[in-house]
């Protein structure tokens, strides 16, 4: 995926290295497979681009002016992949090697400028509009689109005295909520990475289709989750301060005072905080632990993924955490655990899975879950979700 540094390491979801996510070229790469078909997130009637059964992704851009053209999509620091130009004004490439499975955003490079793929849709992330492209997953029928019964994903718009503006969230009922006019649910504040907003979780995420198949198969407790936007965005990779010049005040402050106020006021919420979570994908984990630790009578479980780790230290440190956190639950993409990013840059190395397992002996309901061959990207987050779900408001 080309849009995501870790929370941890830069406290983003949305600026890695175009080939970060993507597996390292095999020593005597196996012969490419010409099963070449179109992604499924296509705009309707476009051919390119293209993917085949190994990983493979194949790019088409019509452009018979331009001197050069290449994808950011790519192996680890390469550059992405360069396109030939065609007899017929085409530009035509294959990526080296095959992509990591899942979603991955990407854009054009035309003669120096940056644009995207007329060929697909587009997805909010780096601050911008990219491209996305699907890999085809071993595992996608965990968020597939099934003739099973739906929630409703709704967008909401409530007022924020603190920023002076009326602000968007998203909510995900499930299946039944219109229907049963008596009952209450528990609630997942669920945050988005950084460069990303409201929309990621609904439609990189998937995450109203996950909890639809998780809860037609008994596995799962119904539960409604929110999604809004962090405020994150003006944090840029690179600039002066780092992560240390973010300031979690003003979105605490449309979090806890505006937001869930009115998601309380406004649905049939359970609202205390054994019935409530926070959890969030790198910066969203970020904010995370920033937050809910520190209101332990909001937040009765908190989830973040590829966004960090709890240790003991930070459970000593937060009066009440034994006794009030129901959940504590921690996930990452096997690469990022083989590349050592699960820490603030510049800070001591932490081991996430024995802060977990420390936890675990401690007495605390603690749950670490590892995304098989995915690094920070939006498959490692799909599987995370679909791992953390069942786990919460377990009464």
């Amino acid at each position: 995926m080309r849009i995501a540094l870790a929370a941890l390491t830069m406290g983003m979801a949305g600026v890695a290295a175009a080939g970060s996510a993507q597996t390292p070229s095999a020593p005597t790469p196996a012969p490419v497979k010409e099963d070449f078909r179109p992604s499924s997130l296509n705009q309707p009637g476009q051919l390119y681009p293209q993917v085949n059964s190994q990983g493979y992704a194949r790019f088409r851009i019509l452009a018979p002016d331009a001197r050069a053209v290449k994808v950011s999509l790519g192996l680890g620091g390469r550059g992405g992949t360069v396109l030939t130009k065609e007899p017929d004004g085409s530009w035509m490439g294959t990526s080296e090697g095959p992509l990591d499975e899942g979603f991955h955003y990407y854009h054009l490079t035309v003669d120096g400028g940056t644009f995207n793929d007329p060929g697909t849709l587009n997805f909010y992330g780096s601050t911008r509009w990219e491209s996305g492209i699907e890999i085809p997953a071993h595992d996608a029928d965990f968020y597939a689109l099934k003739d099973v019964p739906h929630g409703r994903v709704e967008q909401i718009l409530f007022a924020s005295p603190s920023t002076g503006t009326q602000r968007r969230a998203f909510v995900y009922t499930p299946p039944g909520y219109d229907r049963s006019a008596g009952e209450r649910y528990p609630v997942l504040y669920l945050q988005h990475g950084w460069g990303e907003d409201e929309t990621a979780w609904s439609n990189q995420g998937h995450a109203n289709l996950i909890m639809d198949n998780l809860i037609a198969a008994g596995k799962t407790r119904p539960f409604l989750i929110v999604m809004t936007y962090g405020m994150t965005n003006d944090l840029r990779p690179g600039g002066p301060g780092g992560l240390a010049a973010f300031d979690i005040r003003p979105f605490q402050t449309v979090l806890l005072n505006e937001l869930i106020p009115y998601v309380d006021g406004h649905f049939r919420t359970l609202s205390d905080p054994r019935h409530r979570a926070m959890a969030g994908l790198s910066m969203g984990g970020f904010e995370t632990k920033l937050i809910a630790p520190k209101h332990l009578d909001t937040f009765g479980a908190i989830g973040l993924l590829s966004g960090g780790t709890v240790s003991m230290e930070d459970v000593k440190a937060t009066p009440g955490y034994r006794d009030k956190v129901r959940l504590t639950f921690v996930s990452f993409g096997s690469r990022e655990l083989e590349g050592g990013r699960t820490g603030p840059p510049g800070g001591p190395r932490r081991d996430p899975r024995a802060n977990a397992e420390a936890l675990k002996k401690a007495g605390l309901n603690s749950a670490f879950f590892v995304s098989p061959d995915t690094g920070h990207e939006f498959q490692t987050w799909r599987r995370s979700l679909h791992a953390m779900a069942p786990l919460l408001f377990r009464d």
